[in-house]
């Protein structure tokens, strides 16, 4: 009846969402985790197979559900593996393009001054 477990710290620096298992133990800490929506402390806690983990990471917040537990800290499409993304961040939410002329943020290019000002002309 012992069901598979892993610590929470281990898992997400083998899923490669921490660059280092101390990284992922001080989020921990901070209780900046949730499993299954009760938010925990302790780096040691042992997740298991359908937990869903909600967590920052950047300025996003990963909500991940997790299919398998690993073993060693293996490549990015091994990692990829062990968990499901159930709120892949979107692409709209990325900063603005810079070929976009209404959100670029800095002053226009000599080309878009020459637009504008074949468009003042015309009136």
């Amino acid at each position: 009846m012992n069901e598979p477990a892993l610590r929470l710290d281990k898992w997400l620096w083998y899923a490669r969402f921490f660059k280092s298992r101390s990284t992922a133990s001080r989020l921990c800490a901070a209780g900046r985790l949730r499993i299954d929506g009760t938010v925990v402390n302790k780096a040691h806690h042992k997740i298991m197979l359908g937990d869903i983990l909600t967590f920052p990471q950047g300025r996003l917040i990963r909500v991940i559900k997790v299919l398998a537990l690993a073993t060693r800290r293996g490549p990015a499409p091994e990692a990829r593996l062990l968990y499901e993304d159930l709120e892949p961040p979107s692409a709209a939410s990325g900063p603005p393009s810079s070929s976009d002329p209404v959100h670029s943020g800095g002053r226009p290019s000599k080309r878009d001054r020459r637009a504008l000002q074949r468009l003042k002309d015309q009136d």
